[in-house]
């Protein structure tokens, strides 16, 4: 038989033989089985000599104090056009509730007003849209962009914020994306998650610190200069010249005031061009799920082995992708000068049913059930994002996120209910 690795073991010292891995620990043992030959993998693993230091996963006070029906605030960073939307529906489609999440009030076409606020029974969602201090016609006056933060009420935003933690209402302005107005404000209920997202979540200390979860979503870039083309260019006739100024003109105060927040990030999305081959269009992508270590409460994912580092191109057979391929990485590393735990993603996705093949190698997922991520992948195939890492690394941080919250509150979210996933035979075949 051929040799994989139990991934609920742990040691602190492994080398690989050409068929087999030995793991030396007199509390360890060799697991060896038949499901996946060894000529299938285009595989390299290097031991780490010394285990990290792990999270003992103690609560902060202000997390020991929490209790069944209590608020978490969880914040999601990141800039225009990068994707916020498409990770809130996969992040509320997680928490579920007894009612689908939708505008405050039913929005405008349905008879209420013009609002960014989405809720649920269980969720609310607050774009930080809101709290810029003056409209768009204020801002020709200031000449500032609504990236720089002395555009921003923070001083609101943390008052209000730390009250819908405490369980009070609070009446939240609107900034109206359509005309560019400060509409009347909307009178917001607590619920036991509040999600805030948009440019400045992490960018304010006393605002930062009332978050219990927070995560930034990094286009870098490349990839947004090839999406911008794709969209303004292609889409809709726009000159590549004013594409290139638009992008000038935003960078300086998105370099200032939004990027510096990755620094403060629990976890961190990153979205690179390929290293596969040249993709010009931005259509095959590499994407980071970068962990902060010593997260409390967050027992970081990983791939095979924990702590060792690995590249991993995934069996064809089990694992049908277009050229050039998917390959998939995990290691330790740095960023923005915190240490860090990595599991990586190039290339792309041909069939969502075959992901189960790469859940079933991956631990501390944060799933309920054997196939749970491939289930939500699946369930959300037709929005952007899932046929590559980007969509993937959502729904892993959507399924982390609840995990978390549950550790912190004792609240079980449940589950929707297993569904057969067809390539689940292929795995174990």
């Amino acid at each position: 038989g051929d040799v994989i690795v139990n991934k609920n073991l742990h040691t602190s010292s492994q080398s690989v033989g050409t068929r087999a891995l030995f793991i030396s620990s007199t509390k360890m043992m060799l697991v060896v089985a038949c499901f996946f030959p060894l000529s299938s993998w285009a595989f390299s693993l290097q031991s780490t000599l010394t285990a990290r230091p792990r999270s003992s996963a103690t609560f902060r006070d202000v997390v020991t104090a929490k209790a069944e029906g209590d608020v978490i605030l969880i914040g999601v960073a990141a800039d225009s056009g990068c994707g916020k939307s498409t990770f809130m529906r996969r992040l509320t489609g997680i928490f579920g509730g007894g009612q689908n999440v939708g505008p405050l009030g039913g929005g405008f076409d349905n008879g209420g007003w013009e609002t960014n606020t989405l809720v649920s029974d269980t969720t609310t969602v607050i774009c930080l849209d809101d709290y810029h201090l003056n409209d768009r016609e204020g801002r020709k006056v200031t000449k500032r962009t609504a990236l720089d933060l002395a555009e921003n009420d923070f001083d609101l935003m943390y008052e209000q914020l730390a009250a819908l933690k405490k369980g009070e209402a609070i009446s939240k302005p609107i900034y109206n994306h359509v005309n560019g107005t400060l509409d009347t404000p909307e009178t917001i209920e607590p619920t036991p998650i509040v999600i805030v997202e948009g440019l400045h979540p992490m960018a304010d200390e006393r605002v930062r610190d009332l978050l219990d979860f927070s995560l930034y979503l990094d286009i870098t870039d490349d990839v947004k200069f090839a999406w911008k083309i794709q969209r303004d260019m292609v889409e809709r006739g726009h000159s590549l010249e004013s594409i290139q100024a638009s992008i000038e003109a935003r960078k300086p105060d998105f370099d200032a005031f939004v990027a510096p927040q990755r620094e403060h990030a629990d976890v961190t999305i990153q979205v690179l061009p390929t290293a596969l081959t040249e993709d010009k269009d931005g259509k095959i992508l590499r994407v980071k799920y970068i962990q902060k270590d010593e997260k409390e409460c967050y027992e970081p994912v990983y791939l095979f082995d924990e702590g060792s580092t690995i590249e991993w191109t995934p069996c064809g057979k089990k694992l049908t992708c277009s050229f050039p391929g998917i390959k998939f990485a995990y290691g330790s590393d740095e960023f923005m000068g915190n240490p860090c735990t990595v599991v990586e993603m190039d290339g792309k996705f041909d069939n969502l049913q075959e992901l189960i093949y790469v859940e079933s190698h991956l631990s501390n997922t944060g799933t309920k059930f054997y196939g749970e991520l491939t289930q939500q992948m699946i369930k959300m195939g037709d929005s952007p994002g899932s046929d590559n890492g980007t969509g993937f690394f959502q729904t892993l941080a959507s399924l982390k996120i609840r995990e978390f919250y549950e550790t912190v509150t004792g609240v079980t979210i449940k589950a929707d209910a297993p569904a057969t996933v067809k390539a689940a035979e292929k795995v174990a075949a």
